[in-house]
């Protein structure tokens, strides 16, 4: 299993910016996190100055999103729908992409579910459990 620490994680998308603003040859996980990055312009000049905000703690109590938990969440839920696991996601992300219209939308109506899913397991100190995550996304 993958298990990147916070600076390994922030500096593989750190680097996917980089190759893609140099024109650099992308594969794999790299050309997934590229069309992430590119849904999310807001991020860009942060993506550029992997100096500055490596580094940078975004604590819940500040208001602010993390940038990198962000895109974090959203490549879990691309690899997620491109394998349907846990079964079902797929046709839900196509259900909610058709009745919004928008991809992005539905991955961030996800997103909420897949963040609300993180917390508990965290706080309750167990794995995250796919039933109540699944429902999360089928009620939105």
């Amino acid at each position: 299993m993958f298990a990147p620490s916070r600076d390994e994680a922030r500096n593989f998308l750190f680097e996917t910016w980089r190759r893609h603003r140099a024109g650099e040859a992308l594969d794999g996980l790299h050309k997934t996190a590229l069309g992430v990055l590119l849904l999310h312009p807001e991020y860009h000049a942060l993506l550029a100055d992997p100096e500055r905000h490596l580094e940078r703690d975004y604590r819940p109590e500040s208001g602010g999103t993390n940038p990198f938990l962000h895109l974090a969440l959203h490549l879990a839920i691309e690899e997620q729908v491109a394998i349907d696991q846990p079964p079902g996601i797929r046709a839900e992300f196509e259900r909610l992409r058709n009745r919004l219209g928008s991809e992005h939308d539905a991955l961030h109506l996800i997103l909420d579910c897949l963040g609300e899913t993180i917390w508990r397991a965290q706080r309750d100190g167990a794995a995250p459990d796919a039933e109540p995550y699944l429902d999360c996304i089928r009620r939105k």
